[in-house]
């Protein structure tokens, strides 16, 4: 895996990647929830539950609102993060791009399984994602098996996050290399 790489469809890779040491764990899910399953972000479902407030006349008002609103976003994201198990994730080294990546794992997995990948993007803030890969490759163990997925059920804006976040960790390269 180099820094850079991109993803090659008849020798031209459709997105970049970079080279990541993220949060993540991964498990095998039934080949027949393959179309049922789809990439979201963690948490999504708890927030898109509550109504946004109306605006009060006040704008002073109208300001600590928000600003309560804000913090209590943030908690209730922080708890669904730590309910869903994103805090006792193990640190992997991945290469990620906006149509799949390449992880070492313990496990062996085979051409064709379908993986459920919980991670962390390391934005600001962090995004956990839930992400579904089929495994396009998986070589024997060295002294674990690198497994690649070619992503499956994802939608535009989660792939405009992993865009964002090579792009981010790429500009992070380009300026420790001008130190």
């Amino acid at each position: 895996m180099n820094e850079k790489d991109t993803e090659f469809t008849d020798d031209k890779r459709e997105y970049s990647r970079v080279d990541a040491c993220v949060p993540l764990e991964c498990k095998k899910v039934q080949r027949e929830h393959r179309d049922t399953v789809r990439c979201r972000m963690a948490g999504e479902s708890v927030l898109a539950e509550f109504k946004p407030l109306p605006n009060p006349e006040d704008q002073l008002i109208a300001l600590w609102l928000q600003s309560i609103n804000a913090k209590l976003n943030e908690i209730i994201r922080m708890m669904t993060l730590q309910h869903e198990g994103f805090n006792c994730l193990s640190m992997t080294k991945i290469n990620i791009g906006g149509g799949g990546m390449s992880f070492h794992a313990a496990q062996r997995f085979f051409t064709g399984d379908i993986l459920e990948l919980k991670l962390m993007l390391g934005l600001h803030p962090p995004l956990a994602l839930f992400l579904y890969g089929e495994v396009v490759d998986a070589s024997p163990p060295h002294p674990e098996f690198n497994t690649s997925i070619q992503f499956i059920n994802l939608d535009e804006v989660i792939r405009g996050e992993i865009i964002r976040f090579v792009f981010e960790t790429e500009r992070e390269i380009l300026r420790e290399r001008r130190r």
